[in-house]
């Protein structure tokens, strides 16, 4: 693989990473309840879900998926019912906050590692911008002439440590503002605009055609 297919998969999945989306989202909404640990479980789950995608893309799978209307449908609706759940329940917690507003403490019961791992990596599986990069632009960068697993793989890790790099960035930076990401108000609107996100990431991806 040549240096510019390289550096050009980079800037745009650099870009892809850095965007808005549930990935970030989650861990807002992770950092100031249950720790730093746990917002690195967040990432670890991001990082383990991009080689799921790069498999699927390049065993085939994906396209499996899109040229199925009936396995497309169900794996979208999965996906969408999933990222939707989690919207409500933000919500929710939002319009308790509102009738009972406190500053939020550490919990007692936070989150333990496998299940921020868990939340992760459900996330960036079941998320359509990542799932829709990998179909359609991720081919763009590997020919028939290359070694097209080794080139593959290549292009998987570099994404996967561009979302380690940046994610993991967001996590100090929520762990050192802990004590203002804490207050009842930061929750109430975070809980509010997670729960508005997903349902939103949700309903894109119920709509999303093959």
């Amino acid at each position: 693989m040549d240096l510019t297919t390289l550096f050009s998969f980079t800037f745009i999945a650099a870009l892809l990473v850095m965007s808005p989306g549930p990935n970030g989202v989650l861990v807002a909404k992770t950092v100031p309840t249950s720790g730093k640990a746990a917002g690195f479980a967040n990432v670890a789950g991001f990082v383990a879900a991009f080689y799921v995608h790069g498999a699927l893309s390049i065993l085939g799978i994906s396209l499996i998926l899109v040229q199925s209307a009936q396995a497309f449908f169900i794996v979208k609706m999965l996906g969408a019912a999933y990222l939707c759940w989690i919207g409500i329940k933000a919500l929710l917690e939002a319009w308790r906050s509102v009738s009972a507003p406190r500053n939020i403490e550490p919990a007692k019961r936070q989150r333990t590692l496998l299940k921020a791992f868990m939340e992760g990596f459900l996330t960036n599986t079941l998320n359509p911008k990542v799932s829709m990069f990998y179909l359609a632009a991720f081919p763009q960068f590997i020919t028939q002439a290359q070694g097209a697993l080794g080139a593959s793989f290549t292009l998987v890790f570099v994404h996967s440590m561009l979302n380690l790099v940046w994610f993991s960035a967001m996590v100090l930076l929520f762990s050192r503002l802990a004590n203002a990401t804490r207050s009842g108000a930061f929750q109430k609107w975070l809980k509010g605009i997670t729960g508005v996100v997903f349902i939103g990431f949700g309903a894109k991806l119920a709509t999303l055609k093959p």
